[in-house]
């Protein structure tokens, strides 16, 4: 096989006579006895005719596809340039996430206490103790409250039950949100500002419940341009203040609302418009402290359920100081999540990005666990890589998630990592986190009737100026390929264009031959 650098000194001459042949509806005779050289330069002419058109001329398109069994690439187009990678980077943590935890790990919640235990009065504090398990109390895994992983109303309600079996009446302390996992910041310093009152930016606390989300609601005003009304939350939230100018538009313009706050604020600003015709409107925010929401949500089921709180809840981790010890704790319950490869399935099915930066944190503690903060995180995960012999140069990961404007990789990055994964262990369970293009996940109605519906597996990534997809795909002669196709600073208002010009260069890619050795 040719080295990637030399294909278009190589093919230069020929992929000219095949652009003015393909124009004119008829395939040379030097192509038509190489189908694979023919297939190869079909796919680079659309990548050319992409790179130069309307859509993308003054930003960059760049694709690598590499074979799998053994890392040989097979075609590059600007692959060695540093892109945003948008949320296909969830393929690099969940991979690494399995390959240095396995499958079968779990996160674990503890409910403890201190002090003593005396006529059915604590004398002492309860604590809700986590390890950064970002699936605490969703709602993704359950069916009519499931106890395998209870949404957040029968988590409560569990939570309140083993405390009273355990005969407690009275709580002279409080309810303390331990997330003392992670004491810095809880968000990249690299994420927008805009972005983190929003459920996508909602920050990693050792303590997560309920994803760290919420939900506001709105009754729209009776004509276009008048106040909208902010009914509630859920759950509620009276501790937060939110500060509303949301206005009613048009009917069927959907959500324009944006939710802007920081980490440990709690105070929250409620801008944009909502439509005219919709009787509610709501939109989802982040909690700006979910260990603090985890203690006073179990503070306020307790009391629903007779039994007495002394003092408001307390958190602490994530920058809050932790209190002197106050001595040793007793357990009272552990909860564990699903497995890992379900939380990979989840973070790549549903671009889930507080999983991502969970999944992250918790492999990096686990290859250093002197990792203290997001930044010695993606250095571990790059040494990890490196020490599988992926090359890295161009890396710039800043997150764990794709959230970050400034990261960066290249797609040889990326086939690169996508590739060594396919030599791990855990890489069958790997494979089936990833959405199958044109039947699942974010990439369900991309390529649908096309070549590559069905057998591309692909993550999908979007910012604003960026698309990307990243994944796997088998070759037309069954060779099992890694791919990465990313465009940035595309033109604004072509997404439509933008699709079709991704479906065209899918659904040709699948036509390539691995090349069998």
């Amino acid at each position: 096989m040719l080295p990637v650098a030399h294909f278009h000194r190589l093919y230069l001459t020929h992929r000219l006579v095949l652009s003015i042949c393909l124009i004119l509806g008829s395939i040379p005779l030097w192509a038509q006895s190489d189908t694979d050289s023919t297939n190869t330069q079909r796919l680079l002419l659309l990548l050319d005719q992409f790179q130069q058109g309307t859509v993308a001329r003054h930003g960059t398109v760049a694709l690598s596809v590499r074979r799998v069994r053994d890392g040989e690439p097979l075609i590059g187009y600007n692959s060695r340039q540093s892109l945003s990678t948008a949320s296909t980077l969830k393929l690099v943590t969940t991979a690494t996430a399995l390959a240095v935890l396995g499958g079968t790990y779990s996160y674990t919640t503890v409910l403890e206490y201190d002090g003593q235990l005396r006529d059915s009065t604590l004398t002492g504090n309860l604590y809700i103790r986590g390890s950064g398990d970002p699936s605490l109390g969703t709602w993704r895994y359950s069916s009519g409250g499931s106890l395998r992983s209870p949404d957040l109303p029968t988590l409560l309600a569990i939570w309140s039950d083993v405390i009273r079996r355990a005969g407690i009446r009275r709580i002279e302390g409080r309810v303390v949100g331990d997330g003392l996992i992670y004491n810095d910041p809880p968000v990249p310093d690299t994420w927008p500002y805009g972005d983190l009152g929003n459920y996508y930016g909602a920050g990693l606390s050792g303590l997560n419940l309920n994803e760290n989300l919420y939900r506001v609601f709105f009754r729209p005003g009776k004509t276009v341009g008048t106040a909208a009304t902010l009914l509630r939350t859920d759950p509620p939230l009276p501790y937060l203040t939110l500060h509303n100018t949301v206005s009613t538009d048009a009917a069927d313009t959907g959500d324009q609302v944006n939710i802007y706050g920081a980490p440990l604020a709690n105070q929250q600003w409620l801008t944009g418009k909502i439509p005219v015709d919709s009787k509610e409107f709501s939109v989802k925010g982040s909690l700006p402290n979910p260990a603090y929401f985890a203690a006073y949500a179990l503070t306020e089921q307790l009391r629903r359920d007779s039994v007495r709180v002394g003092n408001e809840p307390a958190a602490y981790g994530s920058g809050l100081p932790a209190p002197k010890p106050a001595g040793r704790r007793t357990l009272l319950y552990t909860h564990r999540s699903p497995s890992l490869t379900e939380l990979a399935q989840q973070t790549n099915f549903q671009s889930v990005n507080l999983y991502a930066e969970a999944l992250l944190r918790t492999a990096a503690l686990q290859l250093n666990p002197g990792v203290q903060n997001t930044d010695e995180a993606v250095a571990a995960v790059a040494k990890f890589w490196r020490s599988k012999g992926v090359n890295l140069d161009g890396f710039r990961m800043r997150d764990g998630s794709g959230l970050s404007t400034v990261g960066g990789l290249s797609a040889d990055n990326m086939t690169g990592i996508l590739s060594r994964m396919g030599a791990e262990r855990t890489f069958p369970a790997f494979y089936e986190t990833i959405p199958v293009v044109g039947q699942s996940g974010t990439v369900r109605s991309l390529a649908r009737n096309t070549a590559a519906a069905g057998n591309v597996r692909a993550k999908s990534g979007s910012i604003e100026g960026v698309r990307a997809y990243a994944g796997y795909f088998t070759a037309a002669d069954g060779e099992l390929m890694a791919f990465s196709v990313m465009v940035n600073r595309f033109t604004p208002g072509q997404n439509r264009a933008l699709t079709a010009q991704l479906e065209r260069i899918l659904a040709a890619m699948v036509q390539l031959n691995g090349k069998k050795e």
